[in-house]
C-alpha cells in the first residue's frame, strides 16, 4: 500500500478505492488500512473467481449457495426435458449440474458432514429421476450408472491436483505448497510427503494438509509415475 501511494505521488495520480479488506483467522488483529487519506472498508466475506470466502474460513455458506444454484439448474432440466431415459438425463447432469458442485472444490471442500450431505443430495435427486432405477438404493444406482459419489470424486480431484503441483505444470509452485519427507526404508519409494501438526481443526481440512495422508497411501507405481494416466489404475481407484 505504501509503495502504491508513493508511486501515485510521483506520477501525480489519484486512486479511487474500490477494494475491501478481508481479515481471515480468529487471531487476526484487524488493522485499519488506508490509501493516502481514504480508509479502506472492511468486508466479512468476499467472492473471488466465483468462490465466496469469509473471515472464519467456513465453507458452509459456500456449500449452501452451490447447492441452491445446482438445484435450480436441475429443476430447469426436469421442467424442460420430458424424457427420463438414462441416455438423456445422465449427460445433462454430468455436463450442467455436477460441474457446479465441483468447481474449484480444492479450495472450498466441505468441512462438515451436513455440508457433504447437502451436496450429495443433489446427486441423489438427479439420478432418482432416471427411469428404471426406482427400485434400487442410492449406492446401487451409482454403481449401475458408473458414477462415483461426490466424496470419492473430491478425493480423486485432490490427488490429481497434488500430482499436477508436484510433477505437472505447477511443479515450481508445488515445491512451496508441499514438503517432501525423507524415508530411509528400502521398500519406500522415497516420494512421501511430510504430515504437519496443527492445533486448529480447521487447518487440517485445507487442501495442502488433507491430501497428504491419501497421497502417502498411493501405490509405488502411481507416486513414481510421470503421467496422469496412472490415476486410472486399480490402485488409485481403490481409494
Amino acid at each position: 500500500m505504501d509503495k502504491l501511494e508513493k508511486w501515485a505521488c510521483v506520477y501525480l495520480m489519484t486512486f479511487k478505492v474500490k477494494c475491501k479488506v478481508l481479515h481471515p483467522g480468529q487471531g487476526n488483529p484487524c488493522y485499519q488500512y488506508r490509501l493516502r487519506d481514504e480508509a479502506i472498508d472492511r468486508s466479512p466475506a468476499e467472492k473471488d473467481l466465483g468462490i465466496l470466502v469469509d473471515e472464519q474460513l467456513e465453507m458452509s455458506h459456500r456449500c449452501a449457495l452451490t447447492t441452491q444454484k445446482a438445484n435450480c439448474i436441475l429443476g430447469c432440466i426436469k421442467r424442460s426435458v420430458t424424457s427420463r431415459l438414462r441416455k438423456v438425463i445422465l449427460p445433462l447432469y454430468c455436463a450442467l449440474v455436477r460441474p457446479q458442485l465441483e468447481y474449484c472444490i480444492q479450495l472450498w471442500s466441505p468441512q462438515h458432514k451436513k455440508d457433504m450431505e447437502l451436496l450429495q443430495w443433489i446427486q441423489r435427486r438427479a439420478i432418482k429421476t432416471i427411469r428404471g432405477l426406482e427400485h434400487l438404493s442410492c449406492e446401487d444406482r451409482l454403481r449401475k450408472l458408473g458414477l462415483f459419489s461426490l466424496e470419492k470424486r473430491r478425493l480423486q480431484g485432490d490427488l490429481i491436483a497434488a500430482f499436477q503441483y508436484m510433477k505437472g505444470d505447477y511443479r515450481k509452485n508445488g515445491e512451496n505448497l508441499f514438503s517432501k519427507a525423507c524415508y530411509d526404508r528400502a521398500r519406500s519409494n522415497g516420494f512421501k510427503l511430510r504430515e504437519g501438526r496443527f492445533k486448529l481443526d480447521i487447518r487440517k481440512i485445507f487442501f495442502t494438509v488433507r491430501v497428504v495422508k491419501h497421497w502417502n497411501r498411493l501405490p509405488k507405481e502411481v507416486e513414481e509415475s510421470q503421467a496422469l494416466e496412472e490415476h486410472s489404475r486399480p490402485g488409485w481407484r481403490a481409494l
